[in-house]
């Protein structure tokens, strides 16, 4: 994964106008994916994982979203100062998402095989006919049981797992060059959950895409992840490649999320848990936006924002202490 990075997000910044304000749900957040990696995009929720996500492929709705500032430059070119007819071009074709739940992102009035179909005559300017059949070809190989049955079927008429990779079918059809996933596996059982984080790693094999996972799932995070971003209240706070953010956590909060995981070779009565919770926009604190929820948080923390800086070859974190404080971390297979 050598070579200029597929996408580049410089400064970018969301807000919303709620009442008489303007509120950052994205605050001035920077990182980068280069092709065929895997990124994961961590966080609890509300701490802005989706709304990063809808600003790269600009589906902010408007109002109350306020227009992004900042650069998302997809091979060099901005994102953000792309009209809407370019964006559509954008979308499907370089850049496609699997959104969190199939079922509302699948119309329910149109068979499957039509849906797949359409992504494929919109971008590669196939006949119907041949949008259909290449559709069946992309069914199968998500690995959906008789294609050609499932693609006149319609959505309500699919399981979970199925509608999931029917999403994965829309997304790869045009073999885009990043694909971005939204809780691919949320509501959808262990079984079927590991079938589709192992069909998108295949994928990501076959068409050399670059992924960008987004999840709160720390064991999805260890499964996928080659570099993992953690989110707090809008913020990126830690940046580092997979091994080092479990074994030397150096964000306070990001040690919180680790120790929140249940360990199965120690029995304890209650797990771990950060206390008090995200701070709503409106309500955002002076200094470190974590420090209300830190143990180690000082008077600096809380009149200075610390910056993300690099503590070590490739790992970033954005606290004052983060070469003093010693977190204990998880062991990972």
């Amino acid at each position: 994964m050598v070579g200029p990075p597929l996408l580049e997000v410089k400064n970018l910044t969301t807000q919303f106008q709620i009442d008489n304000g303007r509120y950052s749900a994205i605050d001035d957040i920077s990182f980068s994916v280069k092709k065929g990696e895997t990124v994961c995009i961590v966080g609890e929720s509300g701490c802005g994982k989706s709304i990063t996500a809808l600003s790269i492929m600009g589906l902010i709705p408007s109002p109350p979203g306020i227009p992004s500032t900042g650069e998302i430059l997809l091979e060099g070119e901005n994102l953000l100062e792309f009209t809407h007819s370019q964006m559509l071009k954008v979308r499907g074709k370089d850049i496609s998402m699997i959104f969190q739940e199939p079922m509302t992102s699948l119309n329910p009035v149109f068979q499957i095989g039509s849906q797949v179909a359409e992504v494929l005559i919109n971008h590669n300017n196939m006949k119907k006919s041949e949008g259909l059949k290449f559709a069946v070809e992309m069914l199968q190989k998500v690995g959906i049981s008789q294609p050609e049955l499932r693609a006149k079927a319609y959505p309500h008429q699919l399981s979970g797992g199925m509608r999931q990779r029917v999403m994965i079918a829309m997304a790869l059809a045009c073999n885009p060059k990043l694909l971005i996933a939204d809780e691919p596996t949320t509501a959808l059982d262990v079984t079927i959950q590991a079938q589709i984080l192992e069909l998108m790693k295949e994928l990501k094999s076959s068409f050399d895409t670059a992924i960008v996972l987004i999840t709160h799932d720390l064991g999805v995070v260890a499964e996928m992840a080659d570099r993992v971003i953690v989110m707090y209240a809008g913020s990126i706070v830690e940046v580092t490649d997979v091994y080092t953010l479990y074994k030397n956590p150096s964000h306070p909060y990001t040690g919180g999320l680790l120790q929140s995981i249940p360990k199965m070779k120690k029995k304890v009565k209650h797990l771990n848990v950060i206390n008090g919770s995200i701070p709503l926009l409106s309500e955002m604190p002076k200094g470190c936006k974590f420090h209300p929820r830190c143990s180690y948080a000082s008077d600096k923390c809380r009149k200075e924002r610390p910056p993300l800086k690099e503590i070590a070859a490739g790992h970033e974190v954005a606290c004052w202490y983060a070469k003093e404080l010693t977190l204990e971390g998880v062991q990972i297979v």
